[in-house]
């Protein structure tokens, strides 16, 4: 594929003339990195910043117990890291790979100044910045006001959000995204027996249906995040 157009995809440059792309593409070098692979963990940071052009990573910090908390899942098209002028709050973190996935890095220093000589992409890296912190916003309110029902249900509603996909005419929406009971306890900070408990409830209420690995969120639910 055109590196070119292999750029274009990325959501962020949706509006960058193809002469902006061209010069950007100098300035990114791609690595795949295979399926369960650390990006960075909290030690081995470095500034930079990193466009998803393929695939999906976890972000997740440890507790000092050493148990898991995922504070998001991130698809083609998003980006994550930290330079001089950007902060997206991705340095004290994990970042896993969920799948083989290809990361477009930038170049620090040339960056920074193609930034300050565009300013319709640092309007769209204001934007991205103002959407993610809303998210992590609403997401910490809910995990810290909801009961586990109300956790489960908010996370759940994210994923299919980003994720799901169904006929046109089917109750459920079905997150292409395997979620264990163990991954969804990583997500709100529970044990898995006691999630467990609240998805066969959440069931029973006919708001999910579950499979091996697999969640389908009622339609009447889309909308209530």
């Amino acid at each position: 594929m055109d590196r070119i157009q292999y750029l274009s995809q990325f959501n962020l440059l949706h509006s960058l003339s193809r002469e902006d792309l061209v010069e950007m593409d100098e300035l990114t070098s791609i690595t795949i990195f295979p399926k369960h692979t650390y990006i960075q963990t909290p030690d081995s940071f470095k500034e930079g910043l990193y466009f998803i052009k393929q695939g999906k990573v976890r972000l997740f910090k440890l507790n000092s117990d050493g148990k898991q908390f995922t504070s998001d899942i991130l698809c083609e098209g998003n980006v994550f890291g930290e330079m001089k002028f950007i902060a997206l709050g991705t340095r004290d973190h994990y970042i896993e790979t969920i799948e083989e996935s290809h990361i477009c890095l930038m170049n620090k220093d040339r960056f920074e100044n193609y930034l300050m000589e565009r300013p319709r992409f640092m309007m769209n890296m204001i934007q991205v910045l103002s959407d993610r912190i809303a998210q992590m916003s609403h997401l910490t309110q809910n995990l810290a006001l909801g009961n586990l029902h109300d956790k489960i249900l908010y996370i759940i509603k994210r994923l299919a959000n980003q994720f799901g996909y169904s006929a046109h005419d089917a109750k459920y929406v079905r997150i292409a995204y395997a979620l264990s009971h163990q991954e969804i306890a990583n997500l709100v900070g529970a044990t898995r027996e006691a999630v467990t408990t609240a998805l066969q409830e959440l069931v029973k209420d006919g708001m999910i249906q579950t499979g091996f690995k697999t969640i389908y969120l009622h339609r009447s639910q889309l909308d209530k995040l």
